[in-house]
């Protein structure tokens, strides 16, 4: 009989070629799911999935998640490859500093279509499949610390977090009885891929502005994740689990100088 908390179950996730999401990917399937791995660059979600599962347990599918017909295209192709879907983890994100100043709304509908439109959809159409199924589900929402405490040159980005927050809290009323659960997931300072490029030293300058010294791993943040997916966690939901370190509970923030102000 096998142990694995996610024997045969179906997950999906957006954005996840790199960093947070392909750890996520990659301990769901260890512990036995199926996984469709979305990424904006289809050459990346199908070398991750290839990566972390030769024998096919993962398939890599690109496509912009700011596009509605995307997102539910993704499920779409989860149901027609495994039969079902279990778990959604929306974790697809653009990040941009910029000064409230200067900030264009070409910028701002860039933001607010993959953190909100993208989430927002690709939850919709999640759960109208796991209610069809009848067999309930677990949907989680990536939102950030920027969601609780400002940070300069992120408004949009911190604005779109809190509000996914609010939304895993309005989407109780509408999902429980049905049986899915819906959580959000504020990851704070973490090693990425993407945090890297933007400041090289990004470890040393968060790491020291974080009360527990360090800035979170991938595998920090993917734990937390598939505590909210599994069924230890059946009778939580409209809750966001922080994981970072202590940090907003002081919210130091590090030299910014590597953010152009008036870009």
């Amino acid at each position: 009989m096998s142990t694995k908390i996610f024997e045969g179950q179906v997950a999906l996730i957006t954005g996840a070629g790199v960093g947070i999401g392909r750890e996520i990917v990659r301990q769901l399937a260890e512990q036995g799911a199926f996984v469709l791995l979305n990424d904006l660059d289809e050459a990346l979600a199908k070398e991750a999935a290839q990566a972390i599962s030769p024998e096919g347990r993962v398939m890599g599918v690109g496509g912009d998640v700011s596009q509605v017909d995307v997102v539910r295209g993704l499920v779409a192709q989860a149901v027609k490859t495994w039969g079902k879907l279990d778990l959604t983890i929306a974790n697809a994100g653009l990040t941009m500093w910029r000064n409230f100043f200067d900030y264009t709304p070409e910028a701002f509908e860039s933001v607010l279509g993959v953190n909100l439109r993208g989430s927002y959809f690709l939850a919709q159409a999640s759960a109208a499949q796991m209610r069809s199924q009848g067999t309930g589900g677990s949907i989680v929402l990536m939102s950030s610390v920027t969601g609780h405490q400002a940070v300069e040159y992120l408004s949009v980005y911190g604005m779109t977090k809190a509000a996914l927050e609010m939304l895993a809290k309005n989407l109780v009323i509408e999902l429980s009885p049905h049986h899915i659960t819906i959580n959000c997931v504020a990851p704070g300072a973490t090693l990425t891929p993407r945090n890297l490029v933007d400041d090289p030293h990004y470890d040393q300058s968060w790491g020291g502005v974080t009360p527990m010294g360090r800035v979170a791993t991938v595998e920090d943040i993917a734990n937390a994740v598939l505590f909210l997916l599994s069924p230890k966690s059946r009778h939580i939901t409209g809750q966001t689990l922080v994981v970072d370190g202590g940090w907003i509970n002081i919210s130091p923030t590090p030299s910014l100088d590597f953010v152009e102000p008036n870009k």
